[in-house]
């Protein structure tokens, strides 16, 4: 991992993101960033919109349909048990 930025926290909480790093990253204003929690400390990451993500599941779509299925019938044949 290659530090190639900082920011400081101000007395309200705020940090300001780098010009270099949104640009990087395409973080826009009202973008939404989420912190992760991480081994060695906390990792900003960029939240994609909603719309961005349309379709980005097309490719495990069969694939989750089967799982989607396969639990549907488990729980009918659970439910025949009981």
């Amino acid at each position: 991992m290659v530090l190639t930025e900082s920011a400081t926290v101000t007395s309200k909480s705020m940090i300001n993101i780098p010009a270099t790093i949104r640009k990087k990253y395409g973080i826009k204003e009202g973008d939404e960033v989420a912190f992760l929690e991480t081994g060695q400390g906390p990792m900003l990451i960029r939240v994609p919109p909603l719309k961005e993500m349309f379709g980005s599941g097309h490719d495990y779509r069969d694939k989750l349909v089967q799982v989607v299925r396969e639990l549907e019938a488990e729980h009918r044949q659970k439910a025949r048990a009981e």
